[in-house]
């Protein structure tokens, strides 16, 4: 009599995990009277928006999740500044967001804002549909 392996028949390369993420507006659940999680598809654009927001050294014990984008809004709007934070978000991304697969970032500047609007297109892995996250990146002092 030979064992059943389901890891060895199993032909799909989907996987059944879900992504889990604390809700950081800090609502709280009415029935379980606990802080809301966010799952799937909201928790994975809720962690890319926060890596953008992030420069380095502002999470404790990993100095290296960030980038330096506040840092480049100060400099003067042109194209080239354009697509330097362009490739700065789409390495942020790769590198520390392994649940999302970039299809297209599109960042327009605007001038009468001073500022520049990032939208972001990707794939969660195990999840079929295109996501899209829009924010404005915009100098704060």
């Amino acid at each position: 009599m030979s064992r059943y392996d389901a890891t060895q028949s199993n032909e799909s390369t989907r996987s059944a995990k879900i992504y889990r993420d604390l809700d950081l507006d800090f609502q709280i659940n009415s029935a379980t009277k606990d802080i809301q999680k966010l799952s799937d598809v909201e928790s994975v654009k809720r962690s890319v928006r926060n890596l953008i927001n992030t420069n380095h050294y502002e999470r404790p014990f990993h100095p290296e999740i960030g980038s330096n984008l506040r840092a480049m809004l100060f400099e003067n709007i042109t194209p080239q500044m354009t697509h330097a934070l362009s490739k700065q978000i789409d390495i942020l991304i790769e590198n520390f967001e392994p649940r999302a697969r970039l299809v297209q970032i599109n960042v327009q500047p605007f001038i009468e804002r001073n500022g520049y609007r990032a939208q972001i297109s990707f794939f969660v892995v195990n999840s079929p549909e295109r996501v899209e996250v829009e924010t404005f990146l915009e100098r704060l002092r």
